[in-house]
């Protein structure tokens, strides 16, 4: 085999986007366009990636770190200006240059690597992707001769009405003999209406030398889809949804109504977990084994162990355990760490807190910023106080405890091991270990007092 290497296209503004995020930037299922394709690159094996970058570079080099080197278009020129840029990493290298857009999200490393094969095996100079379309409309047409060798490439402006009727499109991916690329785009004009150095003007300069053009037809033209706009973006992403819904339904996750459930790219779900409709799963989300999530659900980066429910919950950037129960209608907000066998229950909110195994906080409370230990009933109502209006402060509950319902806990504060606070009270110093705590207005019932003042309203 061959050296190999890649060049991705990632320059261009995107100004049909009318974004102030740069285009390749966009997310597709929760990863900018340009990560999906460096991810599907980086799965060939290759002895060098370059990105062009132009537009927002730093942001762009910020997203793809250091797992591909970076060369600078400063001028968008067209797309063989763009490839240009990259000479000075490539030019003397011998081998096969594989040429992507950083705006087609949905190629595979399985259609790249096909396409890398059949250049090589066709001892072609250069070897077009292409895909059969149901609309050609604005496409690059293949036009073949009777043995089915590329004769060339007509864009559609150009294409006479027999051309037109071609279904065989140019997708903007090539592979290209590396010497013979760098060769050709010195050959290059710009002779045109726009100006611009054109990429499929090589194969026209190769064709010209007698060099062996080739083509690959992959069977995907969804794969092709290249995202210039927000209509083609709300494509790429339903296109997107469906592959990453059906590859989860393949590793035994059953999601209910997959129309309905959205679920990022870089999620990993464990087998026999039931997602149910409604439920977004974003970012790098790990879900285990035998889990019930929703129906009408937002998780966001978080880690969920096996056999936890979640329904018509929030739970962002945090730590949940076995067997936990959670909801309805409860948010766990950032850096929360729920244990094994937890309960959170409805309009329970869980701030910034860790939550020992086995406790519980069935209804209705506020716990932000605590410390709670294993086994702890904290009732209805129960309130952790921990902002004084400047600063946030630390309260902790130990193993065992059990804190009435209505209880304001005014942080700084600590309930001893195996305490007991009473309902309604509002604590503001430690209840040691094992005490009753009771901090509320002693009762005062008044005999006969709305007699008296109705008489005295009367």
């Amino acid at each position: 085999m061959d050296n190999r290497y890649a060049v991705i296209l990632a320059a261009g503004q995107g100004t049909r986007m009318k974004s102030s995020l740069y285009k390749v930037l966009h997310p597709v299922c929760g990863k900018p366009m340009v990560q999906h394709v460096l991810d599907q690159v980086s799965q060939l094996t290759l002895s060098k990636t370059v990105t062009v970058v132009g537009h927002g570079a730093e942001k762009v080099q910020s997203q793809l770190g250091d797992k591909t080197e970076y060369a600078l278009q400063s001028e968008q020129l067209g797309t063989a200006h763009a490839v240009m840029q990259a000479a000075p990493f490539l030019e003397n290298e011998e081998g096969t240059t594989i040429v992507i857009c950083g705006d087609t999200p949905l190629i595979t490393s399985e259609t790249m690597s096909a396409l890398l094969s059949h250049h090589q095996e066709s001892e072609a100079k250069a070897t077009i992707l292409t895909a059969k379309a149901e609309d050609p409309t604005g496409y690059g047409r293949i036009v073949r001769n009777n043995k089915g060798t590329v004769e060339k490439i007509v864009e559609h402006k150009d294409a006479s009405e027999v051309e037109r009727e071609i279904t065989e499109i140019n997708t903007g991916t090539y592979c290209f003999d590396n010497k013979e690329l760098f060769e050709a785009l010195s050959h290059v004009s710009n002779d045109n209406v726009q100006g611009e150095y054109y990429l499929p003007d090589v194969i026209e300069i190769l064709q010209k030398e007698g060099k062996i053009v080739s083509a690959y037809q992959t069977s995907s033209f969804d794969e092709t889809l290249g995202v210039n706009d927000r209509i083609a973006l709300s494509q790429a992403e339903k296109l997107m949804k469906q592959r990453i819904n059906k590859e989860h339904m393949k590793n035994g996750v059953t999601l209910i109504d997959p129309d309905s459930t959205y679920i990022s790219a870089e999620t990993s779900i464990g087998k026999d977990t039931v997602i149910y409709p409604g439920t977004m799963i974003i970012g790098k989300t790990v879900i285990g084994e035998d889990c019930n999530i929703g129906p009408n659900t937002e998780i966001k980066d978080c880690h969920i162990n096996n056999a936890t429910a979640i329904k018509h919950s929030v739970a962002h950037d945090s730590e949940i355990g076995a067997s936990v129960s959670i909801g309805p209608f409860a948010h766990i907000r950032p850096l929360s760490t729920i244990s094994d066998e937890v309960k959170i229950g409805n309009f329970v909110e869980v701030k910034k807190s860790k939550m020992g195994k086995g406790s519980k906080a069935s209804h209705l409370s506020y716990i932000g910023d605590a410390e709670v230990g294993a086994d702890v009933n904290l009732g209805c109502g129960s309130i952790t106080v921990n902002y004084d209006g400047k600063n946030k402060y630390l309260t902790k509950i130990e193993d065992g405890a059990f804190i009435g319902c209505n209880s304001n806990l005014i942080a700084p504060v600590t309930i001893g091991k195996g305490a007991y606070v009473a309902a309604g009270s509002t604590v503001t110093n430690d209840v040691p270990e094992k005490a009753l705590s009771v901090a509320r207005s002693r009762q005062v019932n008044k005999e006969n007092y709305v007699d008296r003042l109705n008489n005295k309203n009367s």
